[in-house]
């Protein structure tokens, strides 16, 4: 078995996903990128939220250089990517009815702002519940999951139903059941998921799509700067002062 072999499959099965999203949910990019935008525009929050490894796509758009200052991070305690102890309490959060709420209830989110839910399978009750408690709140709600866990799995949340059905829009980036890309001789398991660098790629094509929108209003799209090149401190400063009362991860 060659090791070159196997990364070059794995390069070509990420390749070959990044442009079935790029070339099928090239509307719904476009619609997401206009509702952040609008949502910027009329002085609305936005925020990010994913579970487990879910949440690596929500950091990655999160007081980012070169994506927007205003997105923040929905942090539900024990939920955030692999850092809790032990890394398992993670996924049994995500069958804790009611937290979701609490959480978000607690937090600076507001009716007429925006909240990104993202979740692979999209079936457990955490993100389902966040999505229709975010709704019932007056949030507009964006979903970021794999259509195809919808079709051959059954969800966790008491309603039975799934993120999906509780977004106004629906991203889907694709990735097969199981998010393993890869089978070989020798090894006895599916390995190489790759849902997280597709679904980063299309939340930072949403984000693009999003600066893009609000140039085309005439609105300088407030996005940071690397803080390793000359004048990018100061810049994300103008940024960061100018939008000081939507940007929460300084407190």
């Amino acid at each position: 078995m060659s090791e070159n072999k196997l990364a070059s499959d794995f390069f070509d099965a990420s390749i070959s996903l990044l442009q079935r999203v790029r070339d099928t949910e090239s509307a719904q990019i476009t619609a997401a990128g206009a509702l952040i935008a609008d949502t910027v525009a009329d002085g609305g929050r936005v925020f990010a939220y994913g579970a487990g490894h879910s949440a690596l796509p929500a950091q990655d758009v999160v007081y980012r250089a070169g994506g927007l200052a205003v997105i923040n991070l929905l942090v539900v305690p024990g939920v955030v990517g692999v850092a809790t102890r032990p890394a398992t309490l993670s996924s049994a959060l995500e069958h804790v009815g009611g937290l979701a709420a609490t959480v978000l209830d607690a937090s600076r989110a507001e009716s007429g702002d925006l909240l990104i839910v993202i979740s692979l399978s999209g079936r457990n009750t955490l993100p389902v519940e966040m999505a229709m408690h975010a709704r019932s709140r007056g949030l507009r709600v964006i979903g970021l999951t794999s259509v195809a866990y919808t079709r051959s799995t059954a969800s966790r949340h008491s309603s039975g139903t799934f993120l999906k059905d509780h977004c106004d829009i629906v991203l889907d980036n694709h990735i097969a059941v199981g998010d393993s890309e890869l089978t070989a001789p020798g090894i006895p398991a599916p390995f190489a998921p790759a849902s997280t660098v597709v679904t980063s790629a299309l939340l930072q094509a949403v984000v693009a799509t999003a600066a893009g929108g609000l140039a085309e209003r005439g609105i300088a799209p407030p996005l940071l700067r690397s803080a390793n090149v000359e004048g990018g401190l100061d810049w994300n400063d103008r940024v960061m002062a100018e939008y000081a009362d939507r940007i929460f991860y300084r407190d």
